[in-house]
């Protein structure tokens, strides 16, 4: 057996293994819908309570959802933020947001490198992953760095598209770690003070809309400059 067909066992194995927990450990699945259905929703306070019935194993099961919403795209991940913050403090909740945040994109990254392009393009579409190649056409190794510090641009979209490239692991994960960090932090803030009344509520509020609407704003020009860059390109080729 060459060394190519041992790699690919390795990898159908872990998918195996993954797919083995979820459908026949019992209880798994059901704990996974009941999360899925609270982040469809975006229900922080639905969050909170979930979390908070798995006792001392509340961080670890935090971290697994991290990396199930960055999966099962497009579950929003501030939910598991707030949540973190609301129970454990902005500090500690940011570190286990943060960490869970890494595995989540280390998992996308390592998915893409394995299994290519025709499986990214079914998790988020031609369009975006199209998109996704300009800007890391544009920027290069920065890419990464640039999109995390942009929250309303997909997380997992530029994860799974890193993986696609040349960039070490080693180079996505520090890009990835120092990039998400702000929007962590802020989150989190925002997230401990939703205990703080309608005063806190209120700034909570703004507070978020505010970074959005910046954060789309920035997006929509990034998406627009990639795509007259695309269509001059494809223009002088024709």
């Amino acid at each position: 057996m060459n060394e190519t067909a041992k790699k690919w066992i390795g990898r159908l194995a872990f998918i195996g293994a993954i797919a083995a927990f979820y459908f026949l450990v019992p209880g798994v699945k059901g704990v996974a819908d009941q999360a899925t259905g609270i982040l469809s929703r975006a229900d922080i306070a639905g969050m909170k309570e979930f979390l908070r019935s798995f006792g001392i194993w509340g961080p670890l099961i935090s971290m697994m959802l991290m990396v199930l919403q960055a999966l099962v795209m497009p579950l929003p991940a501030f939910v598991i933020t707030f949540a973190n913050a609301w129970i454990w403090g902005w500090a500690w909740g940011a570190l286990i947001s943060w960490t869970g945040a890494m595995i989540g994109a280390v998992v996308c990254f390592y998915l893409a490198k394995w299994f290519g392009r025709p499986l990214v393009e079914k998790m988020v579409g031609q369009r975006s992953l199209a998109i996704a190649d300009r800007f890391f056409d544009r920027y290069g190794r920065f890419a990464v760095l640039i999109a995390r510090l942009i929250p309303v641009v997909s997380f997992d979209l530029i994860s799974y598209a890193a993986g696609l490239t040349s960039m070490t692991l080693w180079a996505f994960f520090w890009a990835t770690g120092v990039g998400q960090l702000p929007a962590t932090i802020v989150y989190s803030v925002l997230g401990e003070n939703i205990t703080g009344g309608a005063k806190y509520g209120l700034w909570v509020f703004s507070g978020v809309v505010s970074l959005l609407i910046l954060s789309w704003l920035i997006k929509k020009r990034l998406e627009k400059r990639l795509l007259d860059e695309g269509d001059a390109v494809n223009a002088t080729k024709s």
